[in-house]
Parts: structure tokens; sequence; C-alpha cells
């Protein structure tokens, strides 16, 4: 599956990938703007719930977070809130969103982040045996096994998913 003749450049999430010896795989697929994980599993051929979206937000104190979450899910922003807990969770405008990662959004990686952030992911997707998450830049997914998550990022775990 994944095009070993399309090698993307170094990107600062391969570049922690590699650091950390965690084993991936690229994916490149053509952009589109607006296209989000729909658009991606279609070209790769690869189930939208095993393409997993990495999502800025902040709480009600302007603090970032990260939220994984398969890309045919929606975030339940009250769930989300209680179980971290705090009063309200809501994304990041794009900018806010692009200062704290580091990254240009649509091409946002939880992987070597501008600014350390508290990473939360839904529980689900550390039970699948392989997802495709942003590799730093637009139109490059990278695909890893989610088991490594917790003890490369800290991940915390949480049911937070709602149906798209």
């Amino acid at each position: 599956m994944a095009k070993k003749n399309n090698h993307v450049s170094e990107t600062l999430a391969t570049q922690f990938l590699r650091q950390h010896r965690i084993d991936f795989t690229e994916h490149v697929y053509d952009y589109v703007e607006h296209g989000g994980t729909a658009e991606s599993s279609r070209q790769l051929g690869v189930p939208e719930h095993e393409v997993v979206k990495t999502l800025v937000m902040q709480d009600e104190r302007a603090q970032p977070l990260i939220v994984l979450m398969h890309g045919d899910r929606q975030v339940s922003l009250k769930e989300l809130a209680r179980q971290i807990p705090c009063k309200k969770v809501e994304p990041c405008k794009p900018d806010v969103a692009q200062r704290h990662s580091g990254y240009l959004v649509g091409g946002t990686s939880p992987f070597g982040t501008r600014k350390a952030m508290p990473v939360f992911v839904e529980a689900s997707i550390l039970e699948l045996p392989r997802i495709c998450i942003n590799g730093g830049r637009r139109g490059f997914l990278v695909g890893i096994d989610p088991r490594t998550l917790p003890d490369l990022l800290q991940v915390r775990a949480v049911h937070c998913a709602s149906a798209e």
C-alpha cells in the first residue's frame, strides 16, 4: 500500500518517529482542499475508520490540546470536556492551531509539534491493528501501529466519538 517511489522528504513528524525508532510506512496522496479523511481514504484504499485525524483544540483557558479521532467520527466536545475534565473544549482557529503545532492545517501531525500539548486519543483507535495518521505535510500520511502511541506521546485514552 505504501508508495515507495513517492518518497516525501523528511518532516518534523518523520524525524520524530525515526528518533524514537518507530516503524512506519509512507502513504502519499493528492491533497484536496477540504477533502479530509474521506479523500485520503479513497485515494489510498484504506478504510476511513483507520485514517486518524489530528485535531488541535483548546479548553476554556485557551490551553491547547490534541485529539486523535477516527476519520469517520466526530469529537463530542461535551463528552471530551467531561472526561478531561474541564468546562469546555473547542477547536482552535486554523492560525492558532498552526501556531501551536507548527504544521499547516490539513498537514497537522501529533508527532514533532512545535509546542508540547496533552494528547487524547479515542480509545477504540488503540484497538486497531494499524492506522494512517498525518506525517507532517498535506497529502502525506504515515502508517503506524497505534499501540505505540501511549508511550510515544503519553496519550490518554478517552471515549468521545460520535457518528459523522
